[in-house]
Protein backbone atom coordinates (compact mmCIF):
# COMPACT_ATOMS: atom_id res chain seq x y z
CA UNK A 1 0.00 0.00 0.00
CA UNK A 2 2.87 2.37 0.79
CA UNK A 3 4.44 1.77 -2.61
CA UNK A 4 1.12 2.52 -4.29
CA UNK A 5 0.81 5.77 -2.39
CA UNK A 6 4.35 6.78 -3.33
CA UNK A 7 3.52 6.09 -6.95
CA UNK A 8 0.46 8.28 -6.68
CA UNK A 9 2.42 11.06 -5.02
CA UNK A 10 5.07 10.89 -7.71
CA UNK A 11 2.46 11.04 -10.44
CA UNK A 12 0.89 14.13 -8.90
CA UNK A 13 4.32 15.73 -8.80
CA UNK A 14 4.91 15.01 -12.48
CA UNK A 15 1.46 16.33 -13.37
CA UNK A 16 2.01 19.57 -11.47
CA UNK A 17 5.45 20.10 -12.97
CA UNK A 18 4.16 19.44 -16.48
CA UNK A 19 1.52 22.14 -16.27
CA UNK A 20 3.83 24.85 -17.59
CA UNK A 21 5.98 22.59 -19.74
CA UNK A 22 9.17 22.90 -17.70
CA UNK A 23 10.63 22.23 -14.27
CA UNK A 24 12.83 25.11 -13.16
CA UNK A 25 15.35 24.55 -10.41
CA UNK A 26 14.02 25.14 -6.93
CA UNK A 27 14.32 28.78 -5.94
CA UNK A 28 15.09 29.94 -2.46
CA UNK A 29 12.02 31.04 -0.59
CA UNK A 30 14.24 33.26 1.53
CA UNK A 31 15.03 35.62 -1.33
CA UNK A 32 15.08 39.36 -0.76
CA UNK A 33 11.66 40.58 0.26
CA UNK A 34 9.72 42.71 -2.18
CA UNK A 35 8.23 44.57 0.77
CA UNK A 36 9.55 46.55 3.71
CA UNK A 37 10.36 44.74 6.96
CA UNK A 38 9.30 47.05 9.80
CA UNK A 39 10.85 45.13 12.72
CA UNK A 40 14.06 43.42 11.60
CA UNK A 41 14.38 41.61 14.97
CA UNK A 42 11.05 39.84 14.57
CA UNK A 43 10.54 36.35 13.16
CA UNK A 44 10.28 36.56 9.40
CA UNK A 45 7.79 34.38 7.54
CA UNK A 46 8.30 33.95 3.80
CA UNK A 47 5.12 34.12 1.71
CA UNK A 48 4.41 33.36 -1.94
CA UNK A 49 1.28 35.08 -3.25
CA UNK A 50 0.06 36.75 -6.42
CA UNK A 51 -2.88 38.80 -5.12
CA UNK A 52 -3.24 42.22 -6.74
CA UNK A 53 -2.36 45.06 -4.34
CA UNK A 54 -0.99 42.49 -1.89
CA UNK A 55 1.99 44.66 -0.93
CA UNK A 56 -0.37 47.09 0.78
CA UNK A 57 -1.84 44.21 2.79
CA UNK A 58 1.64 42.96 3.72
CA UNK A 59 2.72 46.44 4.82
CA UNK A 60 -0.38 46.70 7.00
CA UNK A 61 0.33 43.34 8.64
CA UNK A 62 3.97 44.20 9.30
CA UNK A 63 3.03 47.58 10.77
CA UNK A 64 0.59 45.91 13.17
CA UNK A 65 2.78 42.96 14.26
CA UNK A 66 5.90 43.36 16.37
CA UNK A 67 6.72 39.66 16.73
CA UNK A 68 6.15 38.39 13.18
CA UNK A 69 6.96 39.98 9.82
CA UNK A 70 6.02 38.88 6.32
CA UNK A 71 8.71 38.59 3.66
CA UNK A 72 6.68 38.49 0.45
CA UNK A 73 7.59 37.23 -3.03
CA UNK A 74 5.40 36.86 -6.10
CA UNK A 75 6.60 33.48 -7.38
CA UNK A 76 4.18 33.49 -10.29
CA UNK A 77 0.44 33.06 -10.70
CA UNK A 78 -1.41 29.75 -10.53
CA UNK A 79 0.38 26.96 -12.34
CA UNK A 80 3.62 28.96 -12.57
CA UNK A 81 3.78 29.06 -8.79
CA UNK A 82 2.61 25.46 -8.42
CA UNK A 83 5.42 24.22 -10.66
CA UNK A 84 8.00 26.01 -8.51
CA UNK A 85 6.41 24.62 -5.37
CA UNK A 86 6.36 21.12 -6.83
CA UNK A 87 10.05 21.39 -7.67
CA UNK A 88 10.83 22.58 -4.15
CA UNK A 89 8.93 19.62 -2.70
CA UNK A 90 10.97 17.19 -4.78
CA UNK A 91 14.21 18.97 -3.83
CA UNK A 92 13.33 19.05 -0.13
CA UNK A 93 14.04 22.78 0.11
CA UNK A 94 13.14 26.09 -1.48
CA UNK A 95 9.49 26.30 -0.49
CA UNK A 96 8.14 29.34 1.41
CA UNK A 97 6.67 29.18 4.90
CA UNK A 98 3.24 30.22 3.63
CA UNK A 99 1.88 29.79 0.12
CA UNK A 100 -1.18 31.04 -1.70
CA UNK A 101 -3.03 28.07 -3.23
CA UNK A 102 -6.35 27.76 -4.96
CA UNK A 103 -8.63 25.49 -2.96
CA UNK A 104 -8.90 23.03 -5.85
CA UNK A 105 -5.20 22.06 -5.58
CA UNK A 106 -4.98 21.60 -1.81
CA UNK A 107 -5.51 17.83 -2.01
CA UNK A 108 -2.89 17.56 -4.76
CA UNK A 109 -0.28 18.97 -2.38
CA UNK A 110 -1.52 17.58 0.94
CA UNK A 111 -1.24 14.03 -0.41
CA UNK A 112 2.48 14.71 -0.92
CA UNK A 113 2.86 15.75 2.74
CA UNK A 114 3.73 19.24 1.53
CA UNK A 115 1.17 21.08 3.69
CA UNK A 116 0.72 21.34 7.44
CA UNK A 117 -2.50 20.38 9.16
CA UNK A 118 -3.35 23.67 10.85
CA UNK A 119 -5.63 22.23 13.52
CA UNK A 120 -2.62 22.04 15.86
CA UNK A 121 -2.10 25.78 15.38
CA UNK A 122 -5.58 27.01 16.20
CA UNK A 123 -7.25 26.79 12.80
CA UNK A 124 -10.55 25.78 14.35
CA UNK A 125 -10.40 28.88 16.56
CA UNK A 126 -11.15 30.95 13.46
CA UNK A 127 -13.53 28.48 11.79
CA UNK A 128 -16.57 30.54 12.83
CA UNK A 129 -15.18 33.49 10.85
CA UNK A 130 -15.90 31.66 7.59
CA UNK A 131 -18.91 30.21 5.82
CA UNK A 132 -19.44 26.45 6.02
CA UNK A 133 -18.77 26.07 2.31
CA UNK A 134 -15.51 28.00 2.47
CA UNK A 135 -14.30 25.89 5.41
CA UNK A 136 -15.22 22.62 3.71
CA UNK A 137 -13.09 23.63 0.72
CA UNK A 138 -9.95 23.82 2.90
CA UNK A 139 -10.65 20.72 4.96
CA UNK A 140 -10.26 16.99 4.48
CA UNK A 141 -11.79 14.88 7.20
CA UNK A 142 -10.72 16.48 10.48
CA UNK A 143 -7.65 18.11 8.96
CA UNK A 144 -7.54 21.76 7.88
CA UNK A 145 -4.90 22.46 5.27
CA UNK A 146 -5.37 26.19 4.66
CA UNK A 147 -7.18 29.34 5.72
CA UNK A 148 -9.73 30.66 3.19
CA UNK A 149 -9.18 34.09 1.69
CA UNK A 150 -11.37 34.92 -1.31
CA UNK A 151 -14.03 32.99 -3.17
CA UNK A 152 -16.06 32.85 -6.34
CA UNK A 153 -19.78 32.49 -5.59
CA UNK A 154 -21.50 32.60 -8.96
CA UNK A 155 -23.98 34.95 -10.53
CA UNK A 156 -24.90 36.21 -13.98
CA UNK A 157 -23.59 39.42 -15.53
CA UNK A 158 -25.67 40.60 -18.45
CA UNK A 159 -25.87 43.34 -21.03
CA UNK A 160 -29.08 45.08 -20.05
CA UNK A 161 -28.97 47.21 -23.19
CA UNK A 162 -28.87 44.14 -25.45
CA UNK A 163 -31.63 42.24 -23.66
CA UNK A 164 -33.79 45.39 -23.56
CA UNK A 165 -33.22 46.06 -27.28
CA UNK A 166 -34.58 42.64 -28.20
CA UNK A 167 -37.22 42.64 -25.43
CA UNK A 168 -35.78 39.53 -23.78
CA UNK A 169 -36.49 39.03 -20.05
CA UNK A 170 -33.55 38.38 -17.75
CA UNK A 171 -33.51 34.58 -17.34
CA UNK A 172 -33.93 33.19 -13.84
CA UNK A 173 -33.97 29.49 -14.80
CA UNK A 174 -31.99 27.45 -17.30
CA UNK A 175 -35.20 26.88 -19.29
CA UNK A 176 -35.61 30.64 -19.55
CA UNK A 177 -31.91 30.93 -20.44
CA UNK A 178 -32.41 28.57 -23.40
CA UNK A 179 -35.54 30.47 -24.46
CA UNK A 180 -33.60 33.75 -24.30
CA UNK A 181 -30.84 32.27 -26.45
CA UNK A 182 -33.38 31.23 -29.07
CA UNK A 183 -35.15 34.60 -28.96
CA UNK A 184 -31.89 36.46 -29.48
CA UNK A 185 -31.07 34.34 -32.52
CA UNK A 186 -34.59 34.68 -33.93
CA UNK A 187 -34.33 38.46 -33.58
CA UNK A 188 -31.26 38.47 -35.81
CA UNK A 189 -28.86 39.76 -33.17
CA UNK A 190 -25.22 39.84 -34.32
CA UNK A 191 -24.01 37.97 -31.23
CA UNK A 192 -25.15 35.06 -29.09
CA UNK A 193 -26.50 34.86 -25.58
CA UNK A 194 -23.41 33.31 -23.99
CA UNK A 195 -20.33 31.15 -24.38
CA UNK A 196 -19.83 27.50 -23.39
CA UNK A 197 -16.05 27.20 -22.99
CA UNK A 198 -14.94 23.59 -23.14
CA UNK A 199 -11.80 24.61 -21.26
CA UNK A 200 -13.79 26.18 -18.44
CA UNK A 201 -12.50 23.61 -15.93
CA UNK A 202 -13.84 24.71 -12.51
CA UNK A 203 -16.57 26.70 -14.25
CA UNK A 204 -17.90 23.61 -16.03
CA UNK A 205 -17.60 21.56 -12.84
CA UNK A 206 -19.64 24.16 -10.97
CA UNK A 207 -22.42 23.91 -13.54
CA UNK A 208 -22.54 20.16 -12.98
CA UNK A 209 -22.52 20.59 -9.21
CA UNK A 210 -25.60 22.79 -9.41
CA UNK A 211 -27.52 19.80 -10.77
CA UNK A 212 -26.36 17.60 -7.90
CA UNK A 213 -23.08 16.20 -9.21
CA UNK A 214 -20.59 15.07 -6.55
CA UNK A 215 -17.70 13.90 -8.75
CA UNK A 216 -15.21 12.85 -6.07
CA UNK A 217 -15.20 11.35 -2.60
CA UNK A 218 -11.82 11.82 -0.95
CA UNK A 219 -10.43 12.07 2.57
CA UNK A 220 -6.73 12.75 3.08
CA UNK A 221 -6.83 10.47 6.13
CA UNK A 222 -7.29 7.60 3.64
CA UNK A 223 -5.04 8.90 0.87
CA UNK A 224 -5.12 5.82 -1.37
CA UNK A 225 -8.93 5.63 -1.54
CA UNK A 226 -11.06 7.68 -3.89
CA UNK A 227 -14.61 7.66 -5.19
CA UNK A 228 -15.20 8.83 -8.77
CA UNK A 229 -18.66 9.59 -10.15
CA UNK A 230 -18.35 12.06 -13.03
CA UNK A 231 -21.00 10.52 -15.30
CA UNK A 232 -23.89 10.84 -12.85
CA UNK A 233 -27.38 11.90 -13.84
CA UNK A 234 -26.85 15.54 -12.86
CA UNK A 235 -23.74 15.94 -15.01
CA UNK A 236 -25.42 14.24 -17.96
CA UNK A 237 -28.43 16.54 -17.63
CA UNK A 238 -26.23 19.65 -17.68
CA UNK A 239 -23.96 18.58 -20.53
CA UNK A 240 -26.92 17.45 -22.65
CA UNK A 241 -28.47 20.88 -22.09
CA UNK A 242 -25.40 22.72 -23.33
CA UNK A 243 -24.90 20.26 -26.19
CA UNK A 244 -28.41 21.11 -27.40
CA UNK A 245 -27.64 24.85 -27.31
CA UNK A 246 -24.37 24.25 -29.16
CA UNK A 247 -26.04 22.17 -31.88
CA UNK A 248 -28.65 24.90 -32.42
CA UNK A 249 -25.91 27.55 -32.65
CA UNK A 250 -27.44 29.40 -29.73
CA UNK A 251 -24.17 29.71 -27.78
CA UNK A 252 -20.51 30.04 -28.74
CA UNK A 253 -17.86 27.47 -27.86
CA UNK A 254 -14.86 29.79 -27.60
CA UNK A 255 -12.01 28.87 -25.28
CA UNK A 256 -12.11 30.97 -22.12
CA UNK A 257 -9.48 33.54 -21.18
CA UNK A 258 -7.96 34.01 -24.62
CA UNK A 259 -7.52 37.45 -26.17
CA UNK A 260 -10.42 36.74 -28.53
CA UNK A 261 -12.65 35.61 -25.67
CA UNK A 262 -11.83 38.72 -23.63
CA UNK A 263 -12.73 40.93 -26.58
CA UNK A 264 -16.04 39.16 -27.05
CA UNK A 265 -16.88 39.57 -23.37
CA UNK A 266 -16.93 43.33 -23.74
CA UNK A 267 -17.83 44.03 -27.40
CA UNK A 268 -21.36 42.65 -27.32
CA UNK A 269 -20.63 39.24 -28.84
CA UNK A 270 -22.00 37.63 -25.65
CA UNK A 271 -25.06 39.16 -24.02
CA UNK A 272 -24.53 37.17 -20.81
CA UNK A 273 -21.43 36.23 -18.83
CA UNK A 274 -22.11 33.56 -16.19
CA UNK A 275 -19.43 34.54 -13.75
CA UNK A 276 -17.93 34.23 -10.31
CA UNK A 277 -17.88 37.13 -7.86
CA UNK A 278 -14.42 38.04 -9.14
CA UNK A 279 -15.92 38.36 -12.63
CA UNK A 280 -16.98 42.01 -12.22
CA UNK A 281 -13.39 42.98 -11.45
CA UNK A 282 -12.10 40.91 -14.35
CA UNK A 283 -14.70 42.33 -16.72
CA UNK A 284 -14.18 45.96 -15.76
CA UNK A 285 -10.43 45.58 -16.26
CA UNK A 286 -10.69 44.54 -19.91
CA UNK A 287 -9.90 46.97 -22.69
CA UNK A 288 -11.89 47.64 -25.90
CA UNK A 289 -15.20 47.68 -24.04
CA UNK A 290 -18.34 48.77 -25.85
CA UNK A 291 -18.84 52.37 -24.74
CA UNK A 292 -22.62 51.97 -24.95
CA UNK A 293 -22.69 48.85 -22.78
CA UNK A 294 -25.02 48.78 -19.79
CA UNK A 295 -24.07 45.97 -17.41
CA UNK A 296 -26.14 44.55 -14.58
CA UNK A 297 -25.82 41.53 -12.28
CA UNK A 298 -28.44 38.91 -11.44
CA UNK A 299 -28.48 35.55 -9.66
CA UNK A 300 -27.22 32.54 -11.58
CA UNK A 301 -30.07 30.69 -13.35
CA UNK A 302 -31.53 27.72 -11.51
CA UNK A 303 -32.83 24.32 -12.55
CA UNK A 304 -35.60 24.64 -9.97
CA UNK A 305 -36.41 28.23 -9.00
CA UNK A 306 -38.21 27.03 -5.88
CA UNK A 307 -35.11 25.19 -4.65
CA UNK A 308 -32.08 27.27 -5.61
CA UNK A 309 -28.62 25.70 -5.49
CA UNK A 310 -25.65 28.05 -5.15
CA UNK A 311 -22.32 27.25 -6.76
CA UNK A 312 -18.76 28.51 -6.65
CA UNK A 313 -16.00 29.03 -9.21
CA UNK A 314 -12.53 29.47 -7.82
CA UNK A 315 -11.19 30.62 -4.50
CA UNK A 316 -7.80 31.04 -2.90
CA UNK A 317 -6.27 30.19 0.45
CA UNK A 318 -3.14 30.49 2.54
CA UNK A 319 -1.45 27.21 3.50
CA UNK A 320 1.61 26.52 5.63
CA UNK A 321 4.22 24.33 3.94
CA UNK A 322 5.88 21.41 5.66
CA UNK A 323 9.27 22.97 4.91
CA UNK A 324 8.54 25.91 7.22
CA UNK A 325 11.01 26.09 10.12
CA UNK A 326 8.57 28.05 12.27
CA UNK A 327 5.13 26.64 11.60
CA UNK A 328 3.50 28.47 14.51
CA UNK A 329 4.56 31.87 13.18
CA UNK A 330 3.59 30.81 9.67
CA UNK A 331 0.14 29.78 10.90
CA UNK A 332 -0.25 33.20 12.53
CA UNK A 333 0.37 34.82 9.15
CA UNK A 334 -2.05 32.50 7.37
CA UNK A 335 -4.78 33.23 9.90
CA UNK A 336 -4.24 36.95 10.37
CA UNK A 337 -2.93 38.53 7.16
CA UNK A 338 -6.49 39.04 5.89
CA UNK A 339 -7.96 39.11 9.38
CA UNK A 340 -8.87 42.79 9.68
CA UNK A 341 -11.42 45.08 8.08
CA UNK A 342 -8.64 47.42 6.99
CA UNK A 343 -6.84 44.63 5.12
CA UNK A 344 -10.05 43.53 3.49
CA UNK A 345 -10.94 47.02 2.31
CA UNK A 346 -7.64 46.99 0.43
CA UNK A 347 -8.48 43.57 -1.03
CA UNK A 348 -11.97 44.64 -2.06
CA UNK A 349 -11.32 48.15 -3.34
CA UNK A 350 -7.90 47.67 -4.93
CA UNK A 351 -7.93 43.99 -5.93
CA UNK A 352 -11.65 43.23 -6.48
CA UNK A 353 -11.46 40.20 -4.17
CA UNK A 354 -14.64 38.63 -2.80
CA UNK A 355 -14.06 38.06 0.94
CA UNK A 356 -14.77 34.81 2.73
CA UNK A 357 -14.00 36.38 6.13
CA UNK A 358 -17.43 36.84 7.69
CA UNK A 359 -16.78 40.02 9.72
CA UNK A 360 -16.37 41.91 6.43
CA UNK A 361 -18.59 39.61 4.36
CA UNK A 362 -21.51 40.34 6.70
CA UNK A 363 -20.77 44.05 7.10
CA UNK A 364 -23.00 46.89 5.99
CA UNK A 365 -20.00 48.29 4.13
CA UNK A 366 -19.68 45.27 1.85
CA UNK A 367 -23.41 44.67 1.49
CA UNK A 368 -24.12 48.22 0.40
CA UNK A 369 -21.02 48.78 -1.74
CA UNK A 370 -21.94 50.37 -5.08
CA UNK A 371 -20.10 49.41 -8.26
CA UNK A 372 -19.74 52.17 -10.86
CA UNK A 373 -19.16 49.65 -13.69
CA UNK A 374 -22.69 48.35 -13.00
CA UNK A 375 -24.24 51.81 -12.84
CA UNK A 376 -23.99 51.93 -9.07
CA UNK A 377 -25.76 48.59 -8.55
CA UNK A 378 -25.16 46.97 -5.17
CA UNK A 379 -24.20 43.65 -6.70
CA UNK A 380 -23.20 42.05 -3.41
CA UNK A 381 -26.61 42.71 -1.88
CA UNK A 382 -28.45 41.77 -5.07
CA UNK A 383 -26.50 38.66 -6.05
CA UNK A 384 -23.27 37.49 -4.50
CA UNK A 385 -23.94 37.51 -0.76
CA UNK A 386 -26.81 35.06 -1.13
CA UNK A 387 -24.68 32.95 -3.47
CA UNK A 388 -21.84 32.84 -0.94
CA UNK A 389 -24.03 31.98 2.05
CA UNK A 390 -25.78 29.21 0.12
CA UNK A 391 -22.62 27.50 -1.14
CA UNK A 392 -22.09 24.16 0.66
CA UNK A 393 -18.52 23.39 -0.39
CA UNK A 394 -16.89 20.93 -2.76
CA UNK A 395 -14.54 17.95 -2.61
CA UNK A 396 -11.67 18.00 -5.11
CA UNK A 397 -9.57 15.04 -6.17
CA UNK A 398 -5.83 14.70 -5.45
CA UNK A 399 -5.27 14.82 -9.22
CA UNK A 400 -7.67 17.66 -10.00
CA UNK A 401 -5.62 19.22 -12.77
CA UNK A 402 -5.52 15.91 -14.63
CA UNK A 403 -9.27 15.50 -14.14
CA UNK A 404 -9.88 18.98 -15.55
CA UNK A 405 -7.66 18.26 -18.55
CA UNK A 406 -9.63 15.12 -19.32
CA UNK A 407 -12.93 16.96 -18.86
CA UNK A 408 -11.77 19.58 -21.35
CA UNK A 409 -10.86 16.91 -23.91
CA UNK A 410 -14.22 15.16 -23.61
CA UNK A 411 -16.24 18.36 -23.81
CA UNK A 412 -14.25 19.47 -26.84
CA UNK A 413 -14.95 16.13 -28.55
CA UNK A 414 -18.64 16.68 -27.88
CA UNK A 415 -18.83 20.18 -29.38
CA UNK A 416 -16.89 18.93 -32.40
CA UNK A 417 -19.62 16.35 -32.96
CA UNK A 418 -17.33 13.41 -32.28
CA UNK A 419 -19.26 12.16 -29.26
CA UNK A 420 -22.66 12.51 -27.65
CA UNK A 421 -22.79 14.28 -24.30
CA UNK A 422 -23.51 10.99 -22.50
CA UNK A 423 -20.61 9.24 -24.25
CA UNK A 424 -18.24 12.07 -23.36
CA UNK A 425 -19.00 11.70 -19.66
CA UNK A 426 -18.94 7.91 -19.76
CA UNK A 427 -15.51 8.08 -21.38
CA UNK A 428 -14.40 10.59 -18.76
CA UNK A 429 -15.48 8.19 -16.01
CA UNK A 430 -13.55 5.33 -17.59
CA UNK A 431 -10.40 7.39 -18.13
CA UNK A 432 -10.32 8.73 -14.56
CA UNK A 433 -10.95 5.30 -13.07
CA UNK A 434 -8.08 3.85 -15.11
CA UNK A 435 -5.81 6.75 -14.21
CA UNK A 436 -6.56 6.38 -10.50
CA UNK A 437 -6.03 2.61 -10.38
CA UNK A 438 -2.86 2.86 -12.48
CA UNK A 439 -1.42 5.22 -9.85
CA UNK A 440 -2.29 2.96 -6.92
CA UNK A 441 -5.60 4.41 -5.77
CA UNK A 442 -8.36 2.06 -4.65
CA UNK A 443 -11.78 2.96 -6.02
CA UNK A 444 -14.53 3.26 -3.42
Amino acid sequence: MKSKLLAAIGLVAVTAAALTGCSPAAESAKADCTNKIVNKDATQVSVWAWYPAFEDVVDLFNKNHDDVQICWTNAGQGNDEYTKFSTAIEAGSGAPDVIMLESEVLSSFSIRKALVDLTAFGANDVKADYTDGAWKDVSSGKAVYAIPVDGGPMGMLYRKDILDKYKIPVPTTWDEFAAAAQALKDAGAPGVLADFPTNGRAYNQALYAQAGSVPFAYDNAKPTEIGIDVNDAGSKKVLSYWDDLVKKNLVATDDAFTADYNTKLVDGSYAIYVAAAWGPGYLSGLSDADSDAVWQAAPVPQWDAANPVQINWGGSTFAVTSQSKNQEAAATVAKEVFGTEEAWKIGIEKAALFPLWKPILDSDYFRDLEYPFFGGQQINKDVFLAAASGYKGFTFSPFQNYAYDQLTEEQYAMVQGEKSSDQALDDLQASLEKYATDQGFVLQ
